[in-house]
This record gives C-alpha cells, sequence and structure tokens, in this order.
C-alpha cells in the first residue's frame, strides 16, 4: 500500500510588496492604526466632496437634484470669463497674493533667525508668546479691532495725527485696503509661522558655527553661510507649498472688512465665488469659480515645483 506523500510547501517570495507590506503591518499595526482616523477624514472631507465638482459642468437645481440637472458642459466657465468682474478678480486676487508672499513669506523666517540670536530664555520665550497669541484671535475679533483701529477716531488716527497727518476713514479708501490687509495679516501669522523655522535651526550642526568661529567669521556671516543655507530646503518647500496656495485667499476676512467703496481693490475670486454662490444662489456657477480657482492653483505649484528642482535641487518630489 502506497504511502500519500505531502505537497511541497509553496516558497514565500520575501521579496514581494505583498510580503513586505503584511510584514510591515504586523509589525507596525500601532502606527497604522493611529494614522487611520487621518485617512478617514480626507477620504469623507476631502476626496469624497470632489465627485461634487460635477455641478460645474451642470445648471444644478436642488429641485431636480444631482443627476437630473442639465448638463450644460463649459458654460459656466465661459460665463466666468466672460463676465465684466473677471478682470478685476484676477488682477485683485494676484496682486494681493503677490503682496502677501513678498512680505509675508519673509516675515516669520526673519522673527525665526532674530529669536534665534537671543541668549536670555525668558525674553525669548517671552518673544515667542506674544507673537504667537494673535494666531488664536478669531478673525472676526481681528477684522473688528482692525475696523474700529481704521476709524476717523480710531488708534491708526491717532497716530496719524500725532506725526501732522489728517485724520480719514481709512478702510474706505481703496488704495489703503491692501496694505491694512496685508499688515494684519503678517500680525496675525507671523508667530506661527515661525515655529516650523525654529524647528529647522534647531537642527543646524552646531560644530559648522564652531569651526565659522574658528575662521574669524562674525554673527552675520555666520547667519548667511550657516544659518541659512541649514534651513533652506525647509524655506524652499514652505515657498512651494505657498505659491501652490497663491489663488486661495480666504474670503472670511475679506467680506468682513470690504465694502462698496473698496471693492475695485478689495474683491477677490473666493469673496465673489461667496456671493454668488450662497447670496446669489447659483450653485453650479460658483462651483466653476471655484474649479478655476483649485486648477490655477494645481499649475502653480506644479510650476515651483519644476522650478525648485532645477535650480535648487529640492522639490516636493
Amino acid at each position: 500500500m502506497k504511502q500519500k506523500t505531502s505537497a511541497p510547501a509553496k516558497e514565500v517570495d520575501r521579496n514581494s510588496f505583498s510580503y513586505r507590506a503584511r510584514k510591515d503591518f504586523s509589525r507596525n499595526w500601532e502606527l497604522y492604526l493611529i494614522v487611520l482616523p487621518v485617512l478617514v477624514f480626507y477620504a469623507l472631507f476631502c476626496y469624497k466632496p470632489m465627485y461634487g465638482a460635477l455641478i460645474a459642468f451642470k445648471n444644478y437645481k436642488p429641485t431636480l437634484g444631482f443627476s437630473g440637472s442639465e448638463w450644460v458642459g463649459f458654460d459656466n466657465f465661459i460665463r466666468f470669463f466672460s463676465s465684466p468682474f473677471f478682470g478685476r478678480l484676477m488682477k485683485n486676487t494676484l496682486l494681493l497674493s503677490f503682496e502677501l508672499l513678498i512680505f509675508g513669506f519673509p516675515a516669520p523666517i526673519i522673527l525665526a533667525l532674530l529669536i534665534n540670536e537671543v541668549k536670555n530664555k525668558h525674553f525669548k520665550k517671552g518673544v515667542q508668546t506674544l507673537t504667537y497669541l494673535p494666531h488664536f484671535i478669531s478673525i472676526i475679533v481681528v477684522a473688528g479691532m482692525i475696523t474700529d483701529f481704521s476709524m476717523t477716531t480710531g488708534l491708526f488716527n491717532d497716530i496719524i495725527a500725532f506725526f501732522g497727518g489728517e485724520r480719514a476713514p481709512l478702510l474706505q479708501d481703496p488704495s489703503l485696503y491692501r496694505p491694512i490687509y496685508v499688515a494684519s495679516d503678517i500680525w496675525q501669522g507671523v508667530g506661527w509661522g515661525s515655529i516650523i523655522y525654529l524647528s529647522a535651526l534647531s537642527g543646524v550642526d552646531a560644530q559648522l558655527y564652531e569651526a565659522a568661529e574658528l575662521d574669524g567669521a562674525g554673527r552675520f556671516q555666520k547667519l548667511w553661510n550657516v544659518t541659512l543655507p541649514g534651513i533652506m530646503p525647509t524655506i524652499i518647500t514652505m515657498l512651494i507649498l505657498r505659491i501652490g496656495q497663491m489663488m486661495s485667499i480666504g474670503y472670511e476676512k475679506t467680506i468682513l472688512l470690504y465694502n462698496p467703496s473698496t471693492y475695485e481693490t478689495a474683491d477677490i475670486i473666493s469673496s465673489y465665488t461667496y456671493r454668488v454662490g450662497l447670496l446669489e444662489q447659483s450653485w453650479s456657477y460658483s462651483t466653476a469659480i471655484g474649479l478655476f480657482n483649485s486648477v490655477i492653483n494645481l499649475i502653480l505649484l506644479l510650476i515651483a515645483n519644476k522650478l525648485s528642482r532645477k535650480l535648487a535641487d529640492t522639490s516636493l518630489w
């Protein structure tokens, strides 16, 4: 009587992706469990709503529903491009974004460099605390403060009058809207934005400073030749991300500060989208404007990343 021979065990390919994935999951399942809520959040609130972008290509009516609304193709985009407000909105958005980039982006870097040079720990912590605090103030409160300070009897006019100037309602002047917006944005975000640069500064090798001192380098020379090169990858990465958000200026602060007399310089794409979408209930039209805005941001991000990879050998991917 013949004995049955057992089939040889199937050899496991230890270099296969599935084997390595299972091995890594069994070893780090706690970390995967921690990241699961984040993935669920992005799936529900970032990726799932993308399906709703199809409204931009429809004449959406709540009574007909999403699938029952008429498909109109690119009509909503053409309507926006041919709108008399298109040129003004693009100009105001780009100018405000450019000023925020030119004046707002270097501010946290400069603050982080200055704080890093302070040797007194108590003074350093005090400065950090005072500069962080405005970030936690509600945008409504900040807008209210700006409005009160900009009134004829407000703080800004008191300062102007002290130096011999004339009092005037500053937020009624279209030429002053962008400087006030940019200055208040820097004040509110400079401390919070400096955190990441302070973290990068803590990673600069101390031996480089010692070597620079042995070579006779002064404080400014060490800053220019050691500190800035040490945090340059962080600066470039943050710059790429900032350029990718140039068209995404929030509407909240704008609608709280602007008025009909400053529409000429204050009205931007996001505030216009708010008005036509929520106030006029033009759902498809506002979605088309938002989708156009997102596409421009994506193009800017790709261009900035490519240029950074070529010029500085640093990129997001």
